[in-house]
């Protein structure tokens, strides 16, 4: 794996939307207890395997994109709901650290299969 390859540009982008989603969450001032208790939540979308590859990929990849995060950020932010706006960085911290460690989106061949690579 060269020094630059897509694999590792990949992770480094991972790692960079970790870092600053953690400044962004210390800057709110949020409850670092509550990221803990919510960090690996949106993992909890992995149970949509039970019911197939094709459900599990689709459920898991709609939970580990960086839309839905960013949707519930401005819909805490221009809708005057504060509360989202801490949990739509916890999100991404752990899309960013699923990033950092290798995981990728699911395709529906197999759980393992990922768009960075079989895990």
């Amino acid at each position: 794996m060269s020094a630059l390859s897509p694999r590792v540009l990949l992770r480094l982008e991972g790692l960079a939307v970790l870092a600053l989603a953690c400044a962004a969450f210390h800057a709110l001032g949020a409850s670092w207890l509550t990221f803990g208790v919510l960090f690996l939540a949106p993992d909890l979308s992995m149970v949509a395997f039970l019911a197939g590859s094709k459900a599990g990929a689709r459920t898991y990849n709609a939970a580990h994109t960086y839309f839905l995060p960013a949707a519930l950020a401005a819909a805490g932010w221009f809708g005057h709901f504060p509360a989202l706006v801490p949990l739509s960085v916890i999100w991404a911290a752990h899309i960013g650290f699923d990033r950092l460690l290798g995981y990728g989106l699911k395709y529906e061949t197999a759980f393992k299969d990922t768009h960075l690579g079989r895990v």
